[in-house]
């Protein structure tokens, strides 16, 4: 969270200096996010910003399919977590047409089956043989999200005897947080970057089948003509860099 801080600190000097030439008087933006921990710090980071140039900023949590949705048909703007080129593949092929990329913020994002590291096992396909250690059991974020769909492939691809428990960010955090204080074997859907890996000690289970594909980057996409419309808030989303 320092890291944030600062680098809001950093964005708004920048941004103030690129303002002085620029008027935003009356001008509105609504910003979208999921309940997942770099999605809320990035966005209200950019609402700060925003609100620093003189916008008026709305915002609004929802899950990912109606945000790609609300997205398409502008009844709202930008949308700073869309993971690419994996995760959030299929809502961007189904609404291409509709939206745009307005630039990056993060690289090297990562997702798929996360341990606590007292957890001896290192892949994913040792999870069977420890089905009841586990409980049986996956414990995941929202239903819509990218990650929930990889997982149930992985549930196919390597034959496990889990199910997948539907929860929320926040909520796949708390059981991780009380597990780890009972020293009890969990496994979750986890991702990089996440304050957990700052909190506790944790680890990826090895996955071999390339079922959560390679690294990703956090792309900024808003609907498609937003560029034109307010170029001074799409370059200023074109340059958040975490």
């Amino acid at each position: 969270m320092k890291k944030f801080k600062s680098l809001a600190l950093v964005l708004v000097s920048l941004i103030s200096l690129a303002s002085c030439s620029s008027s935003n008087n009356e001008k509105k933006i609504s910003l979208t996010y999921v309940n997942w921990a770099e999605g809320i710090a990035m966005t209200h980071l950019a609402k700060a910003i925003f609100e620093e140039q003189g916008y008026k900023v709305e915002m609004l949590n929802a899950d990912v399919a109606p945000i790609f949705a609300s997205l398409s048909r502008k009844k709202a703007d930008v949308f700073l977590d869309t993971w690419l080129p994996v995760t959030h593949k299929d809502y961007m092929n189904q609404y291409q047409d509709k939206l745009e990329v307005i630039g990056s913020t993060y690289e090297n994002a990562r997702i798929g089956l996360v341990v606590p590291d007292y957890v001896s096992i290192s892949s994913i396909e040792e999870l069977n043989k420890y089905k009841n250690k586990f409980s049986g059991k996956i414990v995941g974020i929202d239903a819509g999200a990218g990650i929930m769909k990889a997982t149930e492939e992985a549930i196919q691809n390597y034959n496990l005897d889990f199910e997948l428990m539907t929860s929320s960010g926040p909520a796949m955090t708390a059981s991780l947080n009380k597990a780890i204080q009972k020293k009890e074997w969990i496994v979750v859907t986890g991702w990089t970057p996440h304050w957990m890996f700052n909190r506790f000690k944790l680890k990826f289970l090895e996955d071999t089948k390339k079922n959560y594909g390679e690294t990703e980057t956090l792309q900024v996409i808003a609907w498609k003509g937003f560029s034109k419309k307010d170029p001074f808030a799409s370059e200023l989303l074109s340059n958040m860099k975490f």
